[in-house]
C-alpha cells in the first residue's frame, strides 16, 4: 500500500469509535478437562472464572493450533510466535496444499526449500559455500523433532545436501530440548544423528558433533534476558571450552543426565575431544556457521554475537573471521542475520498498522520474555513502531539467572499496573498486554509453581479490568495457545501416562487445546455478542473482532470477526 488513503477503514455501521479497549493475552492458558494436572483449574482464578459465566454471548473458545495458526496439520501445537502473528495479522492464506498464516510457518518454508533444492541455489548458501574447500561448516541449533524451533529431519536433509554440494568438514553444535518434546528424548536424537554422521564419514566427509548443552542454559536465550546463556554457547562452540569434556555426544548426554535433577533443557555445556583431549571442532578463522533453527526468537542473540563487530554484551575473547548465515532472517528490521538460507515471505497489512493509520493510539506492554510477542510478532515480525507519535511500547525486565518456577508470579502485577496507568491516562484507545506466567512457568514442569503462576495472572487481569470499568471501556481477554491447563503427557485413553518406573510423565510443552476469549466492559455496545456461525473460529479471527470494537469494518480479506450486533 502506498498512500494513507489506501489504509482507510470504513466505519462500522453500529459500533462507535473512541472507546478504550484493553486486550489481554494470557500466555499458555488453554481450556481442558478439570483435574489435578490442570493448573488453571486448581488455581484460584475468580476473575477468569467470572468471565466464563458469560458463555456463550461473551465467552467462547477459539482454536490456537494447527491450520488455525498456519501450521501444517492439526497435530501441530501452537506456540507464542505463530499465535501472536495470527492475533495481529488476521489472515490465513492458502499456499499450495498447505494452509499458511500471513505470519508464515518457518518450518514449512524450510521444508519447501529443502525439497525443491532452492536452499542450495540462494545467495546465502553460495556465501557459506565459499569456504567448503578450505574451512569447516558449523551447524548450530536445537536437536529435536518438536517442530517448534527446529526439526531433526531437516537437519538430516541439510547434512546430506551440504555434503553433496561440497562440504568436506562439518561440525555440529547441538542443543538438547526436553521442552517441546519429552525430557530424555535427547539421547535418541543424538544416536540418530551419530548414525547419519558415521555414514557421511564412510563417504569421506569429516563430520562430527563438536559441542552441546541444554537449550535453556546454552545459546538459546531470547530478548536479551540473560546473556550468560549465549556466552556459555560461545565458549563451547567458538573457544572449545566447557566444564565437561567427552569423546561423543551420546556419552555426554547420558552421563550428564545421570546427575541428580538433570534434564534436557538445562544440561551444562560440553565439548567433544579427541584421544589427546583436544576439542574436535572449535570455530576458527575461515570457517562458515549456520544456525539452523527456523524460529527466530531464540536465535537473535546468538546471531548478534556472530555478526556484530561492536558486540559488547560479553567478552567473546576470540572473534573468528567467519561466514555466518541463519536458516532464515531472524529479524527483518535489524536485517539480522545479513545472510540466510531460506527467503522469508512478506507479512504486511497487520491490524496494528491499519489501526495506527486510522487514528487508534496504542500502548503495548509485557516483560522481556514476551515483550516481542505483543510488539514484533504482533506486527508481522517487524521491529519498532509504525508511528512513534501514535504508539508506546513498554518492556519490563524479566527476572534473569533463575528458572521461572522460582519466582512464578514473574512481573504480572507490574505489567498490569502499567496497563492500568495507560488506561486511566485516556491517552490510548488500545492497551495491549501479554501475561507470560502460565506459559513460562508451565514450561518448567513444576505443577505447584504453575498453580501460583495462574493465580498471579488472574490477579493481574483483575487490576486491568478494574481500570477498564473506571473509564467506561471494553475488554478482550484471550490467550495464544495452551500449556498450563494440562501438565501431564496423556495415553491413548486420555489418562496420565507413566514412565517405566510408574511415575507420571510431566508435560512441559504446549498443548492442542483451544483457548478462551471473553469480551465485556461498560463500553461494550448493547447487542454485541459472539456469533453462533463460527464454531471453528481461531486466533486469526481476533484481529477483525478488535477492529470492529474500535468502530471500523475490517479489511475484506481478514478472517471474519467473532462478534455481531443484534437488536435487543
Amino acid at each position: 500500500m502506498g498512500s494513507t488513503g489506501d489504509w482507510k477503514l470504513a466505519d462500522h455501521p453500529k459500533l462507535p469509535k473512541g472507546k478504550t479497549i484493553a486486550l489481554i493475552v494470557l500466555d499458555g492458558w488453554g481450556e481442558a478437562e478439570a483435574d489435578q494436572y490442570n493448573c488453571i483449574h486448581v488455581a484460584e482464578t475468580p476473575t477468569m472464572d467470572s468471565l466464563k459465566n458469560g458463555k456463550p454471548d461473551k465467552w467462547r473458545l477459539v482454536r490456537a493450533h494447527g491450520t488455525a495458526v498456519g501450521l501444517p496439520t492439526e497435530d501441530d501445537m501452537g506456540n507464542s510466535e505463530v499465535g501472536h502473528n495470527a492475533l495481529g495479522a488476521g489472515r490465513i492464506f492458502a499456499q499450495g496444499s498447505v494452509v499458511l498464516i500471513a505470519s508464515f510457518s518457518g518450518a514449512k518454508l524450510v521444508d519447501q526449500a529443502l525439497e525443491s533444492g532452492k536452499i542450495y541455489q540462494g545467495e546465502g548458501f553460495k556465501y557459506i559455500k565459499e569456504v567448503f574447500g578450505t574451512g569447516t561448516l558449523h551447524l548450530i541449533g536445537l536437536l529435536s523433532d518438536g517442530g517448534v524451533h527446529s526439526r531433526l529431519d531437516q537437519v538430516q536433509l541439510l547434512l546430506k545436501g551440504v555434503a553433496e554440494h561440497g562440504a568436506k568438514r562439518i561440525r555440529l553444535h547441538v542443543l538438547t530440548d526436553g521442552r517441546d518434546v519429552l525430557d530424555g528424548s535427547s539421547v535418541k536424537f543424538a544416536e540418530t544423528l551419530e548414525e547419519d554422521l558415521a555414514k557421511l564419514r564412510e563417504k569421506g566427509v569429516d563430520a562430527q558433533i563438536a559441542s552441546g548443552g541444554g537449550r535453556m542454559y546454552v545459546t538459546m536465550d531470547r530478548y536479551e534476558n540473560d546473556w550468560s546463556v549465549v556466552k556459555r554457547g560461545w565458549d563451547a562452540q567458538v573457544l572449545g571450552e566447557a566444564p565437561y569434556k567427552f569423546k561423543s555426544a551420546v556419552e555426554a548426554i547420558k552421563t550428564l543426565r545421570a546427575e541428580p535433577k538433570a534434564n534436557d533443557q538445562y544440561l551444562p555445556p560440553f565439548v567433544i575431544v579427541d584421544d589427546s583431549g583436544k576439542p574436535v571442532g572449535p570455530i576458527v578463522d575461515g570457517d562458515a556457521v549456520v544456525t539452523f533453527n527456523f524460529r527466530a526468537d531464540r536465535m537473535v542473540m546468538a546471531a548478534k554475537a556472530f555478526e556484530y563487530a561492536d558486540f559488547d554484551k560479553f567478552d567473546r575473547v576470540r572473534v573468528p573471521k567467519i561466514r555466518y548465515a541463519g536458516m532464515l532472517q531472524y529479524d527483518g528490521e535489524l536485517k539480522l542475520p545479513n545472510r540466510y538460507l531460506v527467503e522469508p515471505p512478506e507479512i504486511d497489512r497487520t491490524s496494528g498498522e491499519y489501526l495506527t493509520y486510522n487514528g487508534v493510539r496504542t500502548f503495548a506492554c509485557s516483560e522481556t520474555v514476551k515483550f516481542g510477542h505483543v510488539t514484533f510478532f504482533w506486527n508481522g515480525n517487524r521491529s519498532g513502531y509504525f508511528n512513534p507519535e501514535m504508539e508506546e511500547y513498554v518492556e519490563i525486565p524479566s527476572d534473569s539467572g533463575i528458572s521461572f518456577n522460582v519466582q512464578p508470579k514473574m512481573k504480572a502485577v507490574e505489567i498490569a499496573e502499567k496497563a492500568r496507568d495507560a488506561i486511566l491516562s485516556k491517552k490510548f484507545e488500545q492497551v495491549r498486554v501479554n501475561l507470560p506466567n502460565g506459559d513460562m512457568v508451565g514450561h518448567t514442569g513444576d505443577i505447584e509453581a504453575t498453580v501460583v503462576a495462574c493465580k498471579a495472572a488472574d490477579e493481574a487481569v483483575k487490576i486491568i479490568l478494574d481500570a477498564v470499568e473506571q473509564v467506561g471501556g471494553i475488554y478482550v481477554v484471550t490467550a495464544d495457545h495452551g500449556n498450563a491447563e494440562d501438565m501431564v503427557k496423556r495415553n491413548k485413553t486420555g489418562q496420565p501416562a507413566l514412565d517405566k518406573s510408574g511415575n507420571i510423565q510431566i508435560l512441559t510443552s504446549h498443548t492442542l487445546q483451544p483457548v478462551p476469549i471473553a469480551i465485556g466492559g461498560p463500553g461494550l455496545s448493547p447487542g454485541v455478542r459472539f456469533r453462533r456461525d463460527l464454531p471453528s473460529g481461531g486466533l486469526a479471527n481476533v484481529a477483525a473482532t478488535m477492529i470492529n470494537l474500535h468502530g471500523f469494518e475490517a479489511p475484506a480479506d481478514y478472517e471474519p470477526s467473532l462478534i455481531e450486533v443484534v437488536d435487543n
